[in-house]
């Protein structure tokens, strides 16, 4: 029992979304990144369909996988690229978009251990570089129309960095000129590296192993800094040096802080799961203030959407929630969902069953829950978090991707 427990820890895709290849006006926004183009779970995409019910989202296209994992996609000027596994190597594959035919791939030897897959971070594409992030630490730098590798460092082996128990997930950050990671350990907890060249801005944070979300920027009490979990809390980290500005203790069992920080102006919201729950602080001089607590929403993995002033995620025992930020007070809570992923798009609400595939649309709405329509493009375990880009939904569960028409 213990071990299917910590299988459920390593849907951390993280684990922590399509029109012409060649994008018109009409055809919408990119997806470049973990959590989207605002870092918010939101697409700013228009004109979708609304009613699945009589207008099911048609198949474009399905990819087969075979890291057995959980690591999302991202879109960039019409390529979606994916990390896989195959045999002993990790594989970046780019995927072309319209039709969903490889572009290109590189592979590189790792880990061959399977422990409920390989595959963990979703890449991140800025500055028409793909930047990576295996399991054990390989952090690449990719050209993103070819696929050349450009510059590596390796997390362990250059920071003496130490992982948490299922492996690097935390999406690397590309945030005003920096990619931020989380090698964890006493030397160098957060680093700041130069995108171009993989160099070493700074180096900072205090001894921390990391979590398994990706650091969110935030400007808090007008210091601009990174939120991040960590094995046993949350931290803030000031982003002109990686000093730490102040710190939540929030201890999980086994250190499993995945799900992302979530920053309304000077307040804080975090989540997880194994009974710990939701809370909102506010972070003032004197370091962080408790405004509430409760269970509404323990989100195993995948993060909340704000919107409103309402949160709106799944969480631990199954369950779509609406939660009002300012007071933790549930506004609505639908049955049947676990441990999926939730996306806003065009005032809806996407959200994926993680233990039997349903994609569903609702109204993005806390005024109650309204349904819009459901269909089952794969089936199966589907913990990634669905995205959205160029008119299109992606959906992964542990053996496919499949790329659907939204308009």
């Amino acid at each position: 029992m213990r071990l299917a427990r910590y299988g459920l820890v390593l849907a951390i895709a993280l684990i922590s979304g399509m029109a012409p290849a060649r994008q018109s006006a009409r055809s919408g926004s990119d997806w470049p990144q973990f959590r989207g183009p605002s870092l918010t779970g939101m697409s700013p995409e228009k004109g979708i369909r609304k009613d699945w019910t009589a207008h099911r989202p048609a198949l474009r296209w399905t990819l087969d996988l075979h890291d057995n994992g959980y690591a999302g996609p991202s879109v960039s000027k019409g390529i979606v690229y994916i990390v896989d596994h195959e045999g002993a190597e990790d594989v970046v594959r780019a995927i072309d978009l319209a039709s969903g035919k490889e572009r290109w791939r590189f592979a590189y030897a790792e880990s061959n251990r399977n422990i409920y897959g390989f595959a963990r971070a979703t890449p991140t594409i800025a500055q028409n570089r793909v930047f990576t992030l295996s399991r054990e630490g390989r952090l690449l730098c990719l050209d993103a129309q070819t696929g050349k590798l450009l510059w590596q460092r390796h997390l362990v082996e250059d920071f003496a960095g130490k992982g948490p128990m299922w492996g690097y997930s935390a999406p690397p950050l590309v945030d005003q000129g920096k990619l931020i990671v989380l090698p964890g350990g006493s030397r160098a907890a957060v680093a700041a590296l130069d995108p171009a060249t993989g160099a070493t801005i700074w180096s900072g944070g205090e001894g921390d192993t990391p979590g398994y979300g990706m650091p969110t920027p935030a400007v808090i009490n007008g210091k601009r800094q990174y939120v991040t979990g960590v094995a046993k809390g949350f931290v803030g980290v000031d982003a002109a040096n990686g000093a730490i500005l102040w710190r939540i203790p929030w201890e999980t069992v086994d250190g499993t802080n995945v799900a992302c920080p979530i920053i309304s102006d000077n307040r804080v919201f975090i989540c997880s799961s194994y009974q710990m729950g939701s809370a909102l602080y506010e972070i003032g001089e004197d370091g962080p203030k408790e405004l509430w607590r409760n269970q509404a929403i323990r989100a195993h993995m995948n993060t909340p959407i704000l919107q409103d002033g309402h949160l709106y995620g799944i969480g631990d025992p199954g369950y779509l929630v609406c939660l009002r930020l300012k007071d933790g007070a549930v506004r609505w809570q639908e049955k049947g969902f676990e441990k999926g992923g939730v996306l806003g798009v065009d005032g809806t609400l996407i959200a994926v069953d993680g233990a039997g595939g349903d994609v569903v649309m609702a109204r993005l709405t806390a005024e109650r829950y309204e349904e819009l329509g459901r269909f089952k493009p794969l089936g199966g375990q589907s913990w990634s978090p669905p995205i959205v880009a160029s008119g299109a939904l992606l959906i992964r569960n542990r053996q496919r991707l499949a790329c659907l028409e939204l308009r």
